[in-house]
C-alpha cells in the first residue's frame, strides 16, 4: 500500500509515512557520518526538521517543519547523538510533541514506540506485560512476554517517546532510571539467566516531553532529572513565522480532507494578531485583562481549521474573519466563566479602535458586547 492509499484510509499518518519521500531522499543522498543505529546523520536530521535548500527533492527544498527554536532543535540532535536522554519542556502548544515525533521519525524511521503519560499508566504499559494464556501454559518465558514501547525500542535500537511524562506517578517514571543508566532492562520473572535481561541496541534512547503547566502534578525525582538533558521550547514570537505556520498546517489539513476552502494570508494575519493581543493583554497601547486559557499556535490552527470546515459544509466559498470569530469562544472560554467577560472587553476595544477596518468589522460581526 503506497502513501496515497494510506492517507485515504488514515486520519493522521506517522511522520515517517507522511514525509516518506523526503526521508527516502535524505537517506539516499546523506554523505555525512551517522551515529550507530541512526537512519540519518545529524546534519540530515537537522535538514529534515528545519528545511534546507542544500537537499533538493525533485526541484523542491526539504520543507521546514518547526518554526523558531532552531537552537533547541540542534542541541536536541546533539543530545540524542551523545546517547543522553532528552526531555523537551515548555508551555502548551509550543510543538514539543511535534519535534519529538519528527526526531524519532528521522533518527529511527519509526515514531510509534510511544507512551502517552497519564495517571492511569502503570509499569506494564512501559516495559512489558504477559500473554496470560501462554503464561499459564509455559510459565514466564520470552514467548509469553508482550513487549511494551520501552522493550520494543531497546530491542530494535530506536527512540522511545514518552509524552507528558510528568502526568505519570513518580514511581512509574522511575522505571526509566536504570535503563538510562545501564541500558539494560531486567526481566526478573524469567529464571534463565541469559534471557532474564534485555540489552539495548545502538540507536536506542528516550525522548520525553513535559508541560510546564503540569509542574507539581508529579514532580520528577532528582535521580531521573540527572539522566536527562532539558531543552525548553519557546512560543513563536515572530508574527510572520506564526502566520506561515498556521497557513501551512491548516491548508495541509484541508487538502488532505479534500475540502474546497483555504486559509488566505489576510485572514491568517488577523487571526495571529487577535491571538497575540489576547495572550499579551495589550491592544495598540490599551491594556486588557488576558484570558486564563493558554492561547497557543496549536489553538489558532484549530480555530482556523474549524472555521474552514464550517465554510465548506455550510456553503461559504471563502473563509472570512467572521467565520474565525465563531470559534474563538470555544478556544478562549474553557473552564473559567470570567473569560467570557475578558473576551467581550477585548471586542469592545477592537470596536473602538478598528471599526473603520473592514476585516476587523467583519470579525466583530455577530458578537454582542
Amino acid at each position: 500500500m503506497d502513501n496515497k492509499e494510506l492517507k485515504a484510509l488514515s486520519q493522521k499518518l506517522p511522520f515517517e509515512k507522511l514525509y516518506q519521500e523526503e526521508l527516502d531522499h535524505l537517506i539516499k543522498t546523506d554523505k555525512h557520518p551517522k551515529p550507530a543505529g541512526w537512519k540519518l546523520s545529524p546534519n540530515a536530521v537537522r535538514a529534515f526538521i528545519l528545511g534546507s535548500g542544500e537537499h533538493e527533492l525533485e526541484g523542491n527544498s526539504i520543507s521546514r517543519k518547526i518554526f523558531g527554536n532552531d537552537d533547541v532543535v540542534e542541541r536536541s540532535i546533539v543530545t540524542l547523538a551523545g546517547q543522553r536522554g532528552l526531555i523537551l519542556v515548555g508551555e502548551p502548544g509550543t510543538a514539543k510533541s511535534r519535534l519529538s515525533e519528527l526526531l524519532a521519525a528521522a533518527i529511527s524511521g519509526n515514531s510509534l514506540f510511544t507512551v502517552q503519560g497519564s495517571a492511569g499508566v502503570v509499569d506494564e504499559n512501559i516495559r512489558y506485560s504477559w500473554n496470560y494464556a501462554l503464561l499459564l501454559k509455559t510459565g514466564p518465558t520470552p514467548e509469553a512476554l508482550v513487549p511494551g514501547a520501552l522493550y520494543d525500542a531497546m530491542q530494535k535500537g530506536a527512540i522511545m517517546r514518552f509524552e507528558e511524562i510528568t502526568r505519570c506517578p513518580t514511581e512509574v517514571q522511575d522505571n526509566l532510571i536504570s535503563v538510562l543508566s545501564d541500558r539494560i532492562l531486567h526481566i526478573p520473572e524469567i529464571k534463565d539467566e541469559e534471557q532474564s535481561y534485555l540489552l539495548s541496541k545502538p540507536g536506542f534512547n528516550i525522548l520525553a516531553t513535559a508541560n510546564l503547566k503540569d509542574r507539581g502534578v508529579n514532580e520528577m525525582s532528582s535521580a531521573l532529572k540527572r539522566r536527562f538533558n532539558f531543552e525548553t521550547m519557546q512560543p513563536l514570537k515572530n508574527r510572520k513565522d506564526q502566520t506561515k505556520l498556521i497557513i501551512d498546517e491548516v491548508n495541509k489539513q484541508l487538502k488532505s480532507e479534500n475540502l474546497s476552502v483555504s486559509l488566505e494570508q489576510d485572514v491568517a494575519e488577523l487571526l495571529v494578531s487577535a491571538f497575540d493581543e489576547l495572550r499579551l493583554g495589550m491592544v495598540e497601547g490599551t491594556a486588557i485583562d488576558p484570558p486564563s486559557t493558554v492561547l497557543s499556535t496549536a489553538e489558532a490552527i484549530s480555530v482556523a481549521y474549524s472555521a474552514a470546515v464550517d465554510c465548506h459544509y455550510f456553503g461559504e466559498k471563502r473563509l472570512q474573519p467572521r467565520h474565525l470569530s465563531r470559534y474563538f469562544l470555544g478556544t478562549v472560554i474553557k473552564d473559567d466563566t470570567d473569560d467570557l467577560a475578558r473576551f467581550k472587553a477585548y471586542l469592545r476595544v477592537i470596536a473602538s479602535k478598528r471599526s473603520e477596518q473592514p476585516e476587523w468589522r467583519d470579525f466583530l460581526h455577530g458578537h454582542e458586547f
